[in-house]
Order: structure tokens, then sequence, then C-alpha cells
């Protein structure tokens, strides 16, 4: 039987209650049914889109250090500007979509994000191309803001796992399509001709989001009054939860970022010297993640996300280990854990979320992905100073600290008592 939150007794005239929860029964999309299939294709095609015109520049840093004369933390600004720019824009565009609705903001965001990648391959200067960076990150927030809120709204409470998994699945999905297809394009063409490879696929995902997500059901439009929206900050803060998961994203992305951003410089420099293709086929462990997000979102959905996600995190601290050590084959399987223990995480602390948020829920997401993108900036570019200073065991020190933070969060969120007596 389909469930909804129905009205207060005293707010339904008993003659219309039978009227009135005939129509709530219908304002979930169930799993299974075809609304289901556009919704989360639709949300895959966007977070698909999202990652990769993120992600796409990570297999370029070493190139573009030797380009532009820079050292690494300095070519990590490269993403760190753009994820730093969606961090800010998530703070605009959550309370914007409260107000004029999820789908058009996000329909708008990915055809900006993706004009504006292909404009930053003809960029003739270093400035240049980190402007267009920035530009790319502030057009993302419209999607990163967004998705999960009409996930929230739109799919049934008890698939909501599910759909945020295979949602973030795109994520993973995009990630590794940027990093492979630019990682072996730049050993053929220039990094120029890459980029714009990559906005013209974004441009096809964009199309297809627009074409085949479902319109909201059930949004309904907030003021952007100020008074409003500070009232609904002020109301996340003060939950017992919510804050923890902020803090959770933050670390969480810090150091899967950090991982990713300096390990390319690890493998092209003693004692491995591999080519610049192989380093980018190393993409490929995001499909453990791809499994992960979906698989471990809906486990959580039936043993509870208290209960899930510190064991994600404990399989991020095993993967760090692993690449630890010399051998090649340790490092690529210590890759594969990590990632995979990533988007696990990631999975259910986003979903965490809309179950926490009883109001405002596009604010919510937002912070949350403030928090999260904010990680990926700030941890990223500072995850070049630990390279710098003492290599590869600098960055697992760094990495180490940031999953142990990211642990305790998840100890402290599994003794919360439940909103309203329900799992999660």
């Amino acid at each position: 039987m389909k469930t909804a939150v129905a009205p207060l007794a005293h707010e339904v005239p008993p003659a219309a209650a039978d009227d009135v929860l005939t129509e709530l029964q219908e304002i979930y999309i169930e799993k299974g049914t075809p609304a289901f299939m556009r919704t989360v294709l639709a949300l895959f095609s966007g977070g698909f889109a999202t990652f990769a015109l993120l992600y796409c520049v990570q297999p370029m840093m070493p190139l573009l250090s030797h380009e532009y004369s820079i050292n690494a933390a300095q070519s990590s600004l490269i993403l760190s500007v753009a994820t730093g720019m969606l961090a800010f824009g998530l703070l605009i565009t959550g309370p914007i979509s409260d107000r004029v609705g999820r789908k058009p903001v996000m329909v708008a965001a990915l055809f900006a994000a993706a004009l504006c990648t292909i404009a930053s391959s003809m960029m003739p200067s270093w400035h240049g191309v980190l402007i267009m960076r920035a530009l790319i990150g502030l057009s993302l927030s419209g999607l990163a803001a967004v998705a999960m809120t009409y996930l929230s709204e739109e799919i049934h409470p008890q698939h909501i796992g599910l759909a945020m998994g295979l949602y973030i699945g795109g994520n993973a999905i995009g990630g590794m399509s940027g990093r492979l297809i630019t990682g072996v394009l730049i050993d053929f063409v220039s990094w120029h001709t890459a980029m714009m490879v990559i906005g013209g696929l974004a441009l096809i995902a964009a199309a297809v989001f627009w074409k085949i997500l479902p319109e909201s059901r059930n949004f309904r439009s907030r003021s952007l009054h100020p008074r409003s929206l500070l009232d609904g900050f002020t109301m996340h803060f003060r939950d017992a939860g919510l804050p923890l998961l902020f803090l959770e994203a933050f670390v969480l992305m810090g150091a899967f970022v950090t991982l990713f951003n300096y390990i390319g410089y690890r493998l092209l420099a003693e004692p491995y010297h591999l080519d610049q293709v192989f380093v980018g086929l190393l993409s490929v462990v995001y499909l453990s993640g791809i499994y992960s997000s979906a698989k471990i979102g809906s486990l959580a959905d039936k043993l509870g996300r208290r209960k899930v996600l510190w064991a994600t995190i404990a399989l991020m601290f095993a993967g760090l280990a692993l690449t630890m050590f010399t051998p090649l084959p340790l490092v690529i399987i210590g890759m594969l854990i990590f990632t995979f223990g990533f988007f696990g995480a990631h999975s259910v602390a986003s979903s965490w979320i809309g179950r926490r948020a009883l109001k405002a829920k596009g604010q919510a997401s937002s912070l949350y992905l403030f928090s999260y993108y904010a990680g990926s900036s700030i941890a990223g570019t500072a995850g070049g100073v630990f390279w710098h200073m003492a290599g590869w065991n600098g960055i697992g020190l760094f990495i180490g600290a940031l999953l142990l933070v990211a642990l305790l969060v998840a100890l402290k969120l599994a003794k919360l008592p439940p909103l309203g007596g329900v799992k999660a």
C-alpha cells in the first residue's frame, strides 16, 4: 500500500477524508513505474554531466603544471576554483529553486555549464581558463543544489536511498568518464580539444535531462524574503543531526578529491613512470563507486543509515592503507576500495539529509553540498602542501586525519534518536 504524510485530522472535513487520502496516494513516484525510470535516468544523466565537467581536469594537472610552469598546488586550482564557486552558488541556487521550481533551475544549469566548458577550451591564458572554470562551477550549482531536493520531494520515502544511490552512480560514471576521456585523449590531442569533447557530451546529457525528467508534483513555492531564508538556515543548524551531516560531507569529499588530485603525480614519477594513458585508464576504479552508491543506498533503506555510514568510512580507511604500499597492484586495489567506500558513504549521508530536513529541504541540500564542494576546494588544494612536504606519505597522513574526523562524526550520528520514530 502506498503511503504519504496526510494532513492533521482537524484540517480535513470527515466527508472529504477519503478523497484526500486517495489524492495523497498518488503524490510519490513509486519504484518500478515508468515515472521512476524516467526520473532516475534523467538524474543519472545530470549527475554524469556534473561530475564529468568538474573532474575531467584532474588527469590534466601534471600536463598543465608543465605547460604553464606552475606547481601541483597551483595546478589544482583548475578544479578548486570550480568547486569553490559551486559551493558559493549553492547558497543562492537552492533558495532560488524553492521559489521558482526545481526542473527549470536544473535545466538552465546544465546547459550553461556545458557551454562554458566549450568556451574554456578556447581561452588563450591560464587566468582565462580559471575564469571559465569558475563560471562552470557557478552554473553547476543549479543542478547540484536541487537534484537531491527533487528526489526527496518526488520519490516515495521507502525508495529514496535507492534513487539517491542511482543519481550518485551517475556522478561516479561522470567522474570516471570525464577523467578517462581526457586522460586518454591528451596523450593524442591537445587538452583544448579534450575539453571541447567533454563539453559536447555534456550538451547531449543536458538535452536528455530536459526531455525526460518529470515535472515536479510536490513542489510548493517558498518566499525569497531574507527573513524566510534566515529562518530556514537557523532551523537546520538547530537540528541535532544536520550540522554533523554537513561536516561529514566536508571531510569525506576533501579526502576523496585529495587522493585523486595527487595520485597522478605519484604514478607518473618514480618508481612507476607510467604513461598518461595508463593513469587516465585508472579512472575505471569509479566502477566500484557506481555499484556501491546504489547497493549501499538500498542497504541503508533496509538497515538504517546509522548502521551503515560508519562501515563505509572504515572501508575508505582500508583502501587508503593499501595505497601506502609500493606495489602497483596494491595501490590500484586500494583505490578501488577507497572509491567504493566513498560513494557508499556519500549515498547514505546525502539521502539522510532529506529524511532529517522536515522543511526548507532545498536549503538543507544546499548546505550539505556547500560543505561537500567546500571540502573539495579547500582540502583538494591544501593537499598540495602535504605532497610537496612529504610526497605520498604526506598525502596519506592528511587524508587519514580527514577520515578520522569522518568516522567520529558517523559514530556520533549513530547515537542520535530517529525523528518521529522513523528509521534513518
